[in-house]
């Protein structure tokens, strides 16, 4: 394997995930502030990534363009840039065409395919030091939610089954190439919360089933070969919190993933106060050297969580 500068260990890589909660209110507007240069809150967070010395980095929360600009702006921010950027395409803020919450409008930022006020708000990207292999990569972000087995729908105004897609943000298998020539497959999603509900409990379900869709995949003919990481924002405690906690205590509790990295992601306050919303699951041939919670940065809400592999 590769030895790396940085915290990791020798011949390991360190995958961290952070949800940066970064996105803004408007199209462009991330990208406008990063070239400025005077936001506290993305200084903070050029510090904070820098700090984690990630070999593999993936972060959520930080909006989509097509150019992927935002991207290399905040990747020329930070002390030892990253060769390898990918933007992941989300689905937040695409209009579906359909009232989805029954409020007698369908061009509000929950009428959209996934929450948004605009395209590719709170997407997510991948910063590598590893090559990335587009063409063993697969997007699943596309799937209909109707098209998951065991679906959950909700009730849905006529049609809106047929444009519907279960991804939130987007479920994503991203090859990076390791130094032996084996693929190692980042998979990726960042999941509605369970909150922000009427009676139709769409997000509930939803979030449910955006955790379950890896285990369909896993027990599928698309199925990733080894090594693999699931990584990214469940939106889902098993133990507390909203929501169905059927899927993420399953994907914890299957034999071909690993779940070494325990303890609470983010502080809410309030009635939902601490909860484990971020997982890295690396699958059970990897070895795993170290792990843990970075400290939350002033004013954010999440832990980065980092973990030193040998896959």
């Amino acid at each position: 394997m590769i030895a790396l500068a940085g915290p990791a260990a020798a011949e390991s890589l360190r995958l961290a995930y952070w949800n940066t909660d970064l996105n803004r209110a408007g199209p462009g507007l991330l990208l406008r502030d990063l070239a400025a240069g005077k936001s506290p809150d993305l200084a903070i967070a050029t510090a904070a990534i820098a700090a984690l010395e990630a070999d593999l980095l993936v972060l959520s929360g930080f909006d989509y363009d097509a150019g992927g600009l935002a991207l290399a702006a905040l990747n020329a921010t930070l002390p030892l840039p990253y060769p390898h950027l990918v933007a992941l395409r989300p689905n937040t803020g695409i209009a579906s065409g359909f009232d989805l919450d029954g409020n007698g409008r369908s061009d509000e930022a929950r009428d959209a395919i996934g929450f948004g006020r605009f395209p590719g708000e709170g997407g997510m990207v991948l910063l590598s030091r590893l090559p990335v292999d587009a063409a063993q990569s697969v997007d699943h972000s596309g799937l209909l939610w109707r098209d998951l087995p065991g679906a959950d729908l909700p009730p849905l105004p006529d049609g809106a089954a047929e444009v519907l897609r279960l991804s939130t943000t987007g479920h994503h298998d991203t090859a990076v190439v390791l130094p032996d020539g084996r693929r190692l497959h980042l998979l990726t999603w960042h999941a509605t919360p369970p909150a922000f509900d009427g009676p139709e409990r769409r997000n509930i379900r939803r979030n449910h089933d955006e955790a379950a869709f890896w285990l369909h995949l896993l027990d599928s003919p698309q199925a990733p070969q080894e090594p693999f990481v699931l990584m990214g924002q469940a939106n889902a405690d098993p133990d507390k919190g909203n929501g169905d906690k059927g899927a993420i205590r399953a994907l914890l509790a299957d034999a071909r993933l690993q779940d070494v990295l325990p303890g609470d992601t983010v502080e809410y306050g309030g009635t939902l106060g601490p909860l484990r919303v971020s997982y890295i699951l690396p699958s059970a041939g990897i070895s795993v050297m170290a792990s843990g919670h970075a400290p939350t940065p002033e004013g954010a809400r999440h832990h980065p969580i980092w973990m030193d592999i040998s896959p």
